[in-house]
């Protein structure tokens, strides 16, 4: 399985604490924050914006918190200067890695990253040295079973969308990043159960890890990477057996 989206499926598994909540309303309300900075406090003119808010809703965060992330970024409200920053890497066997992170000290996320890279096996790697090995794409997640597959298809592809998959909890969408919006609002239109709609880093070749050891150490390393309160997101062509990954979740 692919580390675009199944190690996203593995952290859903485990359960969160309050803890772990509150660390993801920080980053969501970061995300907000940013959005808004860059594209306006008005969700139907900010499409980034209205990705960031739909995904603070799917966690059930509080809509005082997400107007309170809105206000910061259009300076309404005092708030951080939070920056968008990519690190590349390599994890163990080889895989590649791309963090996604907002900061206000690029200086020190940096740092941490890099120690955390090298603690797990790993090490941060130079600017480009591996993004070339991921395309930047729009995806929406639908829910399976509630809407007729014919229903999909016929709305994704005339809106734009690349390619349809099935999962195990219903379809992946695939789009061109200028065709993201388009797309949503085309199953939206269709009565489409949308989960989530966001662009990703997807990755173009994968990397077969069949050594049980070495899949817990590149998980291990993407967890602890998703961890830093700086990461919002962690992308990998690792390719594992879904027996390690569910023995993972259940760690």
């Amino acid at each position: 399985m692919a580390g675009h989206s199944h190690w996203a499926k593995v952290r859903h598994y485990k359960v969160i604490s309050d803890a772990r909540k509150g660390k993801l309303f920080s980053k969501l309300s970061r995300e907000i924050t940013v959005a808004a900075r860059l594209g306006g406090g008005d969700p139907d003119f900010n499409p980034r914006l209205r990705r960031a808010i739909q995904a603070a809703r799917a966690e059930s965060m509080p809509m005082e918190n997400i107007e309170r992330a809105i206000l910061k970024g259009t300076g309404q409200l005092a708030g951080e200067a939070w920056e968008d920053v990519c690190y590349e890497g390599y994890g163990p066997g080889g895989v590649a890695i791309l963090v996604q992170a907002l900061t206000d000290n690029r200086n020190r996320t940096a740092a941490e990253i890099r120690s955390i890279f090298a603690r797990h096996g790993g090490n941060l790697a130079g600017v480009g040295s591996v993004a070339w090995l991921f395309q930047k794409r729009g995806v929406v997640l639908i829910e399976g079973g509630e809407v007729p597959e014919e229903t999909i298809w016929e709305a994704a592809l005339e809106a734009g969308a690349e390619d349809i998959r099935a999962s195990d909890e219903g379809w992946e969408v695939i789009t061109p990043v200028e065709k993201l919006e388009s797309v949503q609002r085309a199953l939206e239109s269709a009565h489409v159960p949308i989960q989530s709609a966001s662009l990703a880093f997807l990755p173009q070749t994968l990397v077969p890890i069949e050594d049980p050891d070495t899949a817990r150490s590149v998980l291990r390393l993407c967890d602890a990477l998703e961890a830093h309160d700086d990461v919002q997101h962690v992308y990998s062509n690792f390719d594992i057996a879904s027996d390690i990954l569910a023995e993972e979740a259940r760690r």
